[in-house]
């Protein structure tokens, strides 16, 4: 997840030196701070009511996102949380980062096996023993976390753009050992070489808001053509051979992201059509990979036996790690981060162990343990945003989540 895949104000820097911004007598301005930080009829502030406001936590307030803005970097918030509840609010702010940057744990423990055992076929010459691997879907999943992590630099969420990033490099490190056991064309690898590193530096560099606006829209414009182009036929291709194969929903899907592209350079399409074409990368590499799932559950229906194949430990893994950025994605509003996730979580690594548990491939306590800390999980993390928002139920936390404020 990815997940992948327009250009509004970046937000301030998470690393900025607010100490230095006091230090220059820069100007604040007035939705930044509430009005009786300042004193009357001037752009001063006041220092006896500044004290009650910690700029740590007026970066981290954010506005609820509407979900055609998701892509849009977090918003400083209007004043909903109040002094009272500032000390609960910064903790859970900071708690749901932690829980973000964690989910690196699992999804690391995830890949690792599948590359040690490429290392020991490689060094062992069972070049043979790669071709298992598809390398086509190794791709599909690196320009899914490519795309994500543009998508979560241009947000400064740090903590999840480094899950991506470990994605990306994880990725990358199986493809140079199919590149090596000649199971991946030459080419492609070169190719795919090139916009790893180019994606990686690029990024890098709009995280610091250093790079040229201009050379960060022509790769916003590639990751939204690609994303666009792939998942149609990544859909199409799960259900061969009972249709066709054919790679015309990728054609038709790549002529049709290149012309809502081009409209939305050239100025031919409303605020709300250059709002969606913007967010479609992000949304494309968040579908690419809640399809997974879909792909994994089809081919358990057409051959029962393959569940046998499936770990249990690494569908728990891929459970906990999507679910562990769960609480973040509520937390910010991020409608498009908070639905991958938790599709992620209860499609993909829950209901692969429920298949598990039904064809007997696990006992009765893994699968009660799973559904309980699951359960739970959920319930507390929808709790627990509700109070420190000071909402009387958690239904308006998930109205801000879906429709914005």
């Amino acid at each position: 997840m990815a997940d992948s895949l327009s250009l509004p104000i970046a937000p301030i820097a998470a690393n900025y030196d607010h100490s230095s911004l006091l230090s220059r007598n820069s100007a604040f301005s007035s939705r930044l701070l509430p009005s009786k930080c300042f004193s009357s009829g001037k752009n001063k502030l006041n220092l006896s009511s500044l004290g009650q406001y910690s700029f740590h936590s007026l970066h981290h307030r954010v506005a609820p996102i509407r979900a055609l803005d998701s892509d849009v970097p977090h918003r400083l918030h209007k004043g909903s949380v109040d002094f009272k509840s500032k000390k609960s609010y910064e903790q859970w702010d900071s708690l749901t980062s932690t829980f973000s940057g964690a989910a690196n744990i699992p999804f690391l423990l995830l890949q690792l096996p599948q590359i040690i055992l490429n290392a020991r076929n490689l060094l062992a010459g069972n070049k043979t023993a790669l071709l298992a691997v598809p390398w086509l879907g190794m791709l599909t999943g690196l320009l899914g976390n490519l795309s994500l992590l543009s998508y979560f630099a241009k947000k400064k969420e740090k903590e999840a753009a480094v899950v991506q990033t470990l994605g990306v490099l994880s990725t990358y490190v199986v493809i140079s050992q199919l590149a090596m056991a000649e199971a991946m064309p030459l080419p492609h690898f070169m190719a795919t070489s090139v916009v790893v590193g180019s994606g990686l530096i690029l990024n890098l560099l709009n995280y610091y808001n250093i790079l040229n606006r201009r050379i960060w829209q022509i790769w916003e414009d590639f990751i939204t053509v690609g994303g666009l182009s792939v998942l149609p036929q990544i859909m199409w291709s799960t259900f061969v051979p009972y249709i066709p194969n054919s790679i015309l929903p990728g054609a038709i899907a790549f002529i049709l992201a290149v012309a809502a592209v081009t409209m939305a350079h050239t100025g031919k399409l409303s605020e709300k059509g250059v709002k969606f074409v913007g967010a479609i990368s992000g949304w494309t590499a968040t579908l690419l990979f809640m399809w997974m799932p879909v792909s994994q559950m089809w081919t358990n229906f057409l051959n029962p036996d393959n569940i046998k194949g499936l770990s249990a430990i690494s569908m728990l893994l891929a459970m906990t790690g999507n679910g562990l950025m769960i609480p973040r994605a509520l937390f910010i509003r991020d409608f498009m981060w908070f639905t991958g996730s938790t599709w992620g979580t209860v499609s993909y690594g829950y209901a692969n162990i429920v298949c598990l548990y039904i064809f007997n491939s696990i006992g009765r306590e893994f699968f009660i343990a799973a559904t309980v800390g699951l359960i739970s999980w959920l319930g507390i993390t929808l709790w627990r945003d509700t109070v420190v928002h000071e909402y009387e139920s958690p239904i308006r936390t998930l109205k801000e989540l879906v429709f914005g404020s």
